[in-house]
């Protein structure tokens, strides 16, 4: 090779960043990219349309319902078949869903009902989704790079969040929602055919003999319920996501509209939270804790911050500096919590295990919201705040009451695999994963 063509050559991935990595990571950059705007623009559809504050939070509530009635089933399913194929098909199912909404908007003739049953389709692909992804992606690396691998596959998504909802108000001012949500269903379609490139050996042993889906919905209860560290850490977050999405997605707004000057610092404080995660990614592609669950707890209690900081009205750097902290705590416990449950899963029970997970993340969100208001009449939205903040924190300090989550240690390869419960099987190279696997975590957890 000549000197010109050497330095032309490009640059060489990490031996942990197989192929298999690198189109996950990738699709899943070009799906949240798609799906954060999408988010912006079914809201100001709904609005364009008539509709009014209660029209966008059922519009909203119908993608979450369905999300929380077939997340188990999902599991199930993504552990029983091929888990990439499980993918590619709720990514076209998405892209289906997300198509008609967007030929719906730009008719100009949208029903909030249409709006509604587009939106729970979608939902129904998410709750498929989510479990075989998660199964992918946490069989997909081994032991020794995990933490780096879930740090970028996390900065991946986070980075494309923020682009996704900074590009999505441009271009909903520019050409309007329709468009934004045609863009998505064009996201979702990529991914698909990025995923569907995935390359997945069929496993060395056969499948255990049936026995349907409500055996394999017990096996994944029992694999889930057997671990008290796992459970515990899945109710905290049930309770802890509920009133944090309460107090970003209610009580923010109300304080920030009447004692901080209007939308635009609530705005300058949610860029910071990005900017947080962010920032956490490439804290976690450098550390490396050795208890993993003890670090990702004690990192739950600044989650508590943004709702102090709105409780006693702090200024607006004040504000933006703690949603920053609480950005970051999020990202490294969610890199920590992947790591466990790749080390700590079976790899054929990880989707039955993940829709659990995700079951308990997501299922008290829609009650969080709905209670937020009342809460805050019965109690002030100052008491509300701290009530958040409170429930936060006694969670997290009565998780680490559990000996499972203060002692658990990282264990680099499965050499050092010892008992305590039944064992990871052999983990695939990033290279060339087994058939089935999934991917992700659970919003916060």
């Amino acid at each position: 090779m000549t000197p010109a063509a050497s330095r032309l050559r490009l640059p060489r991935f990490p031996d942990w960043a197989g192929r298999n990595f690198r189109l996950l990571a990738a699709a899943a950059f070009v799906t949240n990219l798609g799906t954060s705007g999408a988010v912006v623009a079914s809201a100001f559809a709904v609005l364009r349309a008539g509709g009014d504050g209660t029209d966008v939070g059922l519009v909203a509530a119908a993608r979450t319902v369905p999300l929380v009635v077939f997340l188990l089933i999902g599991g199930a399913v993504a552990d029983r078949l091929p888990r990439h194929r499980v993918m590619v098909a709720a990514n076209c199912l998405n892209a289906v869903s997300q198509g008609l909404f967007a030929l719906l908007v730009l008719s100009g003739d949208a029903r909030i009902w249409q709006m509604a049953a587009l939106s729970a389709l979608g939902g129904t692909g998410t709750a498929f989704f989510a479990p075989a992804n998660e199964g992918m992606l946490l069989s997909t690396v081994d032991g020794a790079h995990a933490g780096r691998a879930f740090a970028v596959f996390r900065l991946g998504v986070n980075g494309a969040n923020v682009g996704g909802a900074a590009l999505a108000g441009a271009l909903i001012a520019l050409v309007g929602p329709g468009w934004v949500l045609a863009v998505d269903a064009a996201c979702f379609a990529f991914a698909a055919s990025l995923r569907a490139l995935l390359r997945v050996a069929r496993p060395t042993a056969p499948a255990a003999p049936g026995g349907g889906l409500l055996r394999d919905l017990h096996d994944g209860w029992r694999e889930f319920a057997s671990r008290r560290w796992l459970w515990g850490i899945v109710v905290q977050f049930s309770v802890v996501n509920a009133v944090m999405v309460a107090a970003e997605a209610v009580y923010g707004p109300l304080v920030s509209q009447a004692r901080l000057g209007g939308a635009g610092p609530w705005g300058a404080a949610l860029a910071a939270f990005g900017l947080g995660n962010i920032a956490g990614g490439f804290l976690m592609l450098r550390w490396r804790p050795r208890r993993i669950l003890l670090a990702g707890t004690l990192c739950v209690f600044p989650f508590a911050l943004p709702a102090v900081a709105l409780a006693l009205v702090l200024p607006v750097p004040l504000l933006a500096a703690t949603m920053l902290v609480a950005g970051l705590s999020v990202e490294v416990f969610g890199v920590t919590w992947m790591m466990a449950l790749r080390q700590e899963i079976p790899e054929d029970k990880l989707s039955r295990v993940a829709a659990y997970d995700w079951f308990g993340s997501v299922s008290m969100i829609p009650l969080g919201t709905a209670l937020a208001g009342p809460a805050a009449g019965a109690f002030g939205l100052t008491g509300a705040l701290w009530g958040c903040a409170g429930l936060a924190v006694l969670l997290t300090a009565a998780v680490l009451l559990a000996p499972e989550v203060r002692q658990l240690r990282r264990r680099d390869t499965t050499a050092e695999v010892t008992g305590g419960g039944p064992a990871p099987i052999a983990q695939p190279t990033p290279n060339d994963p087994p058939g089935g696997s999934g991917e992700g975590t659970a919003s916060l957890s």
